[in-house]
């Protein structure tokens, strides 16, 4: 079986580096790459959307990112315990008409012995926003740079 370190249980800082990683991830926008760090029958509600499996992962995360341009996420710890993280999170974007969006929202994450997430809740909020209001400034697709403020350091 895959392992996707670090593992539970997840102190401060197996937790921070989880959800680096998870961040690091997603602003890939390779919908098969994210899936691998779920497990196969992966259970998710996003938004008001229910569905498990990586195949519905893979299906959700490409209408996602079709829709929604030019993402770019930042996700910081809310809280942890012995095989849970909770985090807050942020992430701007632009629909095809040029409108720029910041969706902000919360996920609460269960993962089994291997590190995969088995279980995983989003509950997500959008506003839109002024392309001068943008904070998220990096070239993507790809990681947020290292001296890239989070969600903290930016005030948000």
């Amino acid at each position: 079986m895959t392992s996707r370190p670090p593992l539970p249980p997840f102190t401060r800082e197996s937790a921070l580096q989880k959800v680096r990683a998870a961040e690091d991830a997603w602003n890939t926008r390779d919908p098969v790459r994210v899936a691998g760090a779920y497990t196969e029958d992966s259970r998710w509600r996003n938004r008001a959307e229910f569905f498990s499996g990586r195949a519905a992962i893979v299906a959700f995360l490409t209408r996602k990112w079709s829709r929604e341009l030019d993402y770019r996420l930042i996700k910081e710890l809310w809280a942890f315990g012995e095989d849970r993280i909770a985090v807050r999170f942020q992430y701007e974007w632009h629909d095809d008409s040029g409108q720029w969006y910041r969706s902000y929202g919360n996920e609460n994450w269960e993962f089994d012995a291997h590190g995969l997430m088995r279980w995983r809740q989003a509950s997500i909020n959008d506003v839109p926003i002024t392309e001068a209001d943008r904070l998220f400034r990096w070239t993507a697709p790809g990681p947020r740079p290292q001296d890239h403020p989070g969600l903290s350091g930016l005030g948000q």
